[in-house]
């Protein structure tokens, strides 16, 4: 997955020599420790940070004996040092490593994907305030429903993100726990003020407690963030495809020249990106669903959980980055065919005004029920014989007994469905702005 969808900021993040490089780091941290606390001999950590290095063909090779990555990796760094490399991995555990490590890899990505989510909901900003009074039909159930406005379209994924920010800096801090406490978490082999001085030093909070292994419900909620991240993505790209079947063009993904949309008709313009996208969602929630079941582990731990995190931590980053920096992309150069938005509302001939007409009849004190059945009544011939249901609407006796024909035009004006479109802007951008100043 790295390979194929990992931008190079992520990749260096997830990278085997990267991982290496963290995991010596740990190894490092736990050796100035254990010199911290006065049971080695001073000079021994300085003397380690100078010497330890790895090689990752040597760690393969001793691997292919231990059968154990983390007691390859320590035997070919001891292979670097002197005596001091008795003192490498000291009273520690390979999960003490592993997960320390993968807190720091963790936060580092989360910080990517932050910036991430803030530059896509800078673009999604940018078009609502573009579009914020472009006029377009409301839809339900894939049904014309009432006039709404693009703008609001893309204010409301705008506040969305924002919540999807706020997940993702709080499972950001979620995951930036580290663990040194040893086999069973007792720190019976490392006293806690190894952890300590680790943790302080790599900028993550100590485990207030753990047995072998940092608990995977942490694991599990970054996931299931990065879960909701990508079905919001696909929320979006699905509306995106949408607009641009045939039938509507409303608004479409950038045709680049040289393009093709198929192999076999040339007219083709198909809506390719979004499509992706809704098919790396599917894929991201699937390792939401796997961290779920590593949560329960035997005892104080197996080793269920190390085979398919070693795919699903990188993956879901990996995809979740390259998936909002897609969209982002995709937004930035969306067409929109505004005239089109606007010609649509008009498509089914008046229709989408039916609940307008109703409450005003109320209004006018004609009960719900029988306004209601005259609506829909006459909603249902005009729908059925391709008729302008403002004429129904007007030549309705019980109507005309009740509204003048300037208030019943009256009820077929747009922008009354838009009249609170500046509020609405002023709860999601103006209150946002003033928090974030705030901060």
């Amino acid at each position: 997955m790295i390979s194929r969808y990992s931008t190079k900021e992520m990749n260096e993040i997830w990278n085997e020599g990267n991982k290496l490089k963290v995991w010596l780091e740990v190894e490092i941290k736990i050796v100035e420790g254990w010199e911290k606390i006065g049971e080695i001999p001073k000079g021994t950590a300085n003397a380690t940070k100078k010497r330890a290095n790895f090689d990752i063909k040597r760690i393969k090779e001793i691997e292919n004996v231990t059968r154990h990555d983390v007691v390859a990796f320590v035997e070919n760094v001891r292979e670097y040092l002197g005596d001091e490399g008795k003192y490498l991995h000291l009273g520690v555990t390979s999960s003490d490593i592993i997960d320390t490590a993968m807190a720091l890899m963790l936060k580092k990505s989360a910080e990517i994907i932050i910036k991430d989510i803030r530059d896509l909901m800078d673009i999604l900003k940018e078009n609502a305030y573009e579009y914020k009074y472009t006029e377009m039909i409301g839809r339900s159930h894939g049904i014309h429903g009432e006039p709404i406005t693009f703008g609001l379209v893309l204010a409301l994924w705008y506040e969305e993100a924002k919540r999807n920010l706020d997940r993702m800096l709080s499972s950001k801090d979620n995951i930036s726990y580290g663990k040194i406490s040893g086999s069973m978490g007792t720190f019976a082999n490392v006293p806690p003020g190894v952890e300590e001085y680790v943790c302080k030093s790599l900028l993550l909070n100590p485990a207030p407690i753990s047995n072998q292994i940092i608990q995977r419900d942490r694991y599990a909620y970054y996931l299931s963030v990065l879960a909701i991240i990508a079905s919001s993505i696909e929320k979006i790209a699905l509306e995106i495809r949408h607009l641009q079947r045939t039938e509507v063009r409303e608004a479409e993904e950038f045709f680049y020249s040289g393009q093709k949309g198929s192999s076999s008709m040339p007219h083709k313009r198909n809506p390719v990106l979004s499509e992706n996208l809704c098919g790396l969602a599917r894929l991201v929630r699937s390792y939401a669903l796997v961290s779920f079941e590593n949560i329960a582990l035997w005892h104080e731990r197996d080793i269920s959980h190390s085979s398919n995190e070693r795919v699903i931590l990188p993956d879901a980053n990996v995809l979740v980055d390259f998936m909002l920096k897609r969209l982002t992309g995709i937004l930035r150069n969306l067409i929109v065919y505004e005239d089109k938005m606007k010609e649509d509302i008009y498509l089914t001939k008046g229709l989408i005004f039916s609940q307008r007409v109703m409450v005003e009849l109320v209004k006018k004190g004609m009960d719900k029920k029988t306004a209601y059945e005259i609506v829909q009544d006459c909603a249902m011939r005009a729908w059925e014989k391709n008729l302008i249901f403002k004429t129904l609407i007007i030549n309705n006796e019980k109507v005309r007994k009740t509204m003048t024909e300037k208030e019943i035009e009256k009820c077929f004006d747009v922008s009354y469905y838009t009249r609170y479109v500046d509020v609405i802007f002023e709860r999601v951008f103006k209150r946002f702005d003033n928090k974030v100043k705030n901060l």
